[in-house]
């Protein structure tokens, strides 16, 4: 029992006398000298030539300096290196950053300058990282850094929260300069964007100060958070802090990119609503909604993935996993693809126009609306269709909105008693009749005596309507039926119906049937010349 205790004496006191420190200098992984340069430049643990052995090739006074280069780009980035993610393999060869295939290790892909390579079996800082990292350290911290720390008095480095007094003074300067330079800078910018407004001008008849007001500012701020980025490191701020900084401003500075190209789509697409009303095309009215719709789904996408970068995601991954994803979609709804596609060659193509009276696969009425999935068709009935787009570019379209003019064509038919005198008299005057209505085509028209029908004579009309739309061209109609009829009643011209008629020569106190027809030549040119007052 005496033993024991006094073996736990000894260890108890062999723990005591440990240093706290007994990290060793270990170069044999990524891992290992990223922690042994890191380890060593913390104050509680600092010893920068301890540091400094993750340095190759240099004198030990340059590769102090290097190493505390090191350490002082990333903390003005605001990097941490998460040591998750750093290999621990002493034989590690990088496949990821694009490089060729050998013994190295890129800590960020943001500084792809500063990297590990393995020399002689052990892991250190390479060549172009000592090369490079004094352009890095000029590029993070701007010309005066150091002059403007050295210039602070001693009260001045006082910690408040972390933060020294002399930066939060930087800080309230940082917001006065920002807010003044984002008022300069929105009213330069407000006042290019009216210069090109007259370009703008020559498609759009309307004003677009408004909009260009709601894109001069952001803008104006989004210069200015890049201005912040670049001179933050002159704070020095702790490495946690210049990454909450950093990030809220990446994180800003993506948000007002999102907005700055979604007011860059509304004004291209006011532009185009406006030029597009100009043009005889009513299909082209319909895409704007789509066009604006797809182009700001785009925006936000794009933005979504440039987010995820800030927050250290993969979006090489994502994407890989969107189009594997995006592929199992497609396979599963193959329909929405092919309406989608029959969508854009219906654009491509205009087989018809918004408005335009079409017939095809059975379906026929007014195309009113042009989705994304299917086209919406009204009927005469006032109903409904709705034709998915891919059957609609597929299927034979009879567009009648096409038409120049509207064929009407319909036969008379007199009766077999009528004199030829009369036959040729009311021939002569429908043909009187479609010169003289102001809705019919004059230079093309057919009213003849074409055939002996089952109980009647038959007289052919054929004619053209000028007006498409349909319910002009049955008012045409109407004034040109009445006409007949008035020509018809005032020559004495009977219509036949289908009929059979028993013809007795005579018959005990019976008058004879047949009609009695007036073939005066005066009263016949008479009744041809005042036909003009059917269209008065």
């Amino acid at each position: 029992m005496k033993k024991i205790y006094i073996l736990l004496c000894l260890i108890s006191v062999s723990l005591f006398a440990q240093t706290p420190d007994e990290t060793k200098i270990d170069l044999s992984s990524p891992y290992k000298t990223i922690y042994t340069h890191l380890h060593f430049l913390q104050p509680e643990t600092y010893n920068e030539e301890k540091a400094a052995k993750t340095i190759y090739g240099e004198t030990a006074e340059k590769s102090i300096d290097i190493a505390l280069k090191i350490k002082q780009v990333l903390d003005g980035k605001g990097l941490r290196v998460d040591f998750k993610n750093v290999p621990l393999e002493a034989n590690y060869k990088d496949s990821i950053s694009g490089v060729e295939i050998k013994n190295q290790y890129v800590l960020f892909s943001k500084v792809p300058e500063i990297y590990l390579e393995k020399i002689n079996g052990k892991w250190y800082y390479s060549e172009e990282t000592n090369e490079k990292i004094y352009a890095l350290y000029h590029n993070v911290f701007p010309v005066g850094t150091d002059f403007i720390k050295s210039m602070v008095p001693g009260f001045g480095h006082i910690e408040l929260f972390g933060i020294e007094l002399w930066q939060y003074l930087g800080i309230i300067i940082f917001v006065l300069i920002g807010v003044f330079l984002t008022w300069v800078i929105n009213k330069i910018i407000f006042y290019v964007l009216k210069l090109l407004e007259s370009s703008f001008m020559r498609f759009s008849h309307n004003s677009l100060s408004k909009t260009l007001d709601k894109l001069s500012r952001p803008s104006a701020l989004l210069i200015v958070f890049y201005l912040v980025e670049i001179y933050i490191p002159t704070l020095q701020f702790q490495i946690d802090i210049n990454s909450f900084l950093i990030k809220g401003l990446e994180i800003g500075q993506i948000v007002l990119w999102i907005y700055v190209f979604l007011e860059i789509v509304s004004v291209l697409i006011e532009v185009f609503v406006s030029y597009t009303s100009r043009t005889e095309s009513k299909l082209d009215d319909q895409l704007a909604p789509i066009l604006s719709r797809l182009l700001k789904v785009l925006v936000v996408l794009a933005g979504i993935l440039k987010m995820l970068t800030v927050f250290g995601v993969n979006t090489t991954t994502v994407i890989a996993g969107a189009s594997i994803g995006g592929l199992a979609v497609a396979l599963a709804s193959q329909d929405t693809v092919k309406n989608l596609i029959g969508t854009f060659m219906i654009f491509l193509d205009k087989p018809f126009q918004i408005g335009d009276w079409i017939e095809g696969g059975g379906v026929e009425g007014t195309v009113e609306e042009v989705g994304f999935r299917s086209t919406r068709i009204r009927a005469v009935d006032t109903s409904i269709y709705s034709i998915p787009n891919s059957k609609l570019s597929e299927i034979v379209i009879n567009n009648k909105g096409l038409r120049q003019y509207r064929r009407y064509q319909t036969k008379l038919g007199i009766r077999y008693d009528t004199p030829p005198e009369l036959i040729e008299a009311f021939v002569m005057g429908v043909r009187r009749i479609i010169e003289i209505h102001p809705e019919t085509l004059t230079k093309s028209y057919n009213v003849e005596f074409t055939g002996f029908g089952d109980s009647s004579l038959e007289i052919l009309v054929n004619t053209y309507f000028l007006s498409l739309e349909w319910g002009v061209e049955q008012s045409s109609k109407h004034r040109l039926h009445m006409a007949i009829l008035n020509l018809a009643a005032a020559l004495g011209v009977d219509f036949a119906f289908p009929s059979q008629t028993v013809m007795i020569e005579e018959f005990p106190e019976k008058k004879n049937m047949n009609m009695t027809y007036n073939t005066e030549v005066d009263k016949i040119n008479d009744i041809i010349k005042n036909i003009d007052k059917n269209f008065k």
